[in-house]
């Protein structure tokens, strides 16, 4: 399920959670690393952010 939200060429929103917060970015998909188990996206201002795939909540 979560695979198939990624393959979207625009612009998806996550929620995760880091430190134990529930937070929601909105970006397009750069890079999936699955040996580093990471999701790289970049948002409206080009600034490049990583996720880690087990804090991820909901892709839409």
């Amino acid at each position: 399920m979560i695979l198939k939200a990624l393959r979207k060429n625009g612009a998806v929103t996550i929620n995760y959670y880091k430190n134990g917060l529930l937070q929601t970015f909105k970006g397009k998909v750069q890079r999936l690393d699955l040996t580093d188990q990471t999701l790289s996206l970049k948002d409206e201002q080009q600034n490049t952010f990583s996720i880690r795939l087990s804090g991820i909540k909901e892709i839409y």
